[in-house]
């Protein structure tokens, strides 16, 4: 049987996902990564089929019409599924996403030292809204800190998927 401990939430983030129960989040003042407490995702359960994510949403204001690189570091312990930043930019009026990237194409497992991670999306002018945070798919535990997000140039390729505006490579094409 797996430890429940206890964390404060920080002001401005919430818990979310398709198992948020089955995590233990918060703010970890015994582990810091730049000298202030990290936030912490814990799996408080021995069977998870899910995954929990600490995470926060804004409108996109000063972001819209840029490309965004949102910075973040994690550190893990023990995680047996995956971990990872994500950031999504959501459409004005729709429940669809113009733009997503949750790190499962470089995602984080085992027990790692403080990484530095990073996700480019661009924010269309249509966004409505900023969604963004650290998940753990299974078992394990991870602590965050540090993300920011500024404006980059065009130049620099995005990651993650983005919503094409038209059907494209119908024909597969590899090049």
């Amino acid at each position: 049987m797996c430890l429940t401990l206890s964390f404060d939430m920080p002001k401005s983030w919430y818990q979310a996902g398709s198992a948020p129960n089955k995590y233990d989040m918060g703010v970890d003042p015994s582990v810091t990564h730049n000298g202030h407490a990290a936030a912490t995702i814990q799996s408080n359960s021995n069977r998870i089929h899910g995954f929990g994510t600490m995470m926060q949403s804004c409108q996109p204001g000063k972001y819209l019409g840029k490309r965004v690189r949102m910075t973040g570091y994690i550190k893990s312990e023990d995680v047996k599924g995956w971990t990872g930043m994500w950031f999504r930019i959501d459409e004005a009026g729709s429940k669809k996403p113009l733009s997503f990237d949750n790190m499962y194409d470089r995602h984080i497992s085992g027990t790692t030292d403080w990484k530095k991670c990073e996700i480019i999306l661009n924010v269309p002018d249509n966004a409505s809204n900023l969604a963004y945070g650290v998940l753990v798919s299974g078992k394990g535990k991870v602590w965050f800190d540090d993300i920011k997000f500024e404006i980059v140039d065009d130049n620099i390729p995005t990651t993650g998927r983005t919503r094409l505006s038209e059907p494209a490579n119908l024909d597969f094409s590899t090049k």
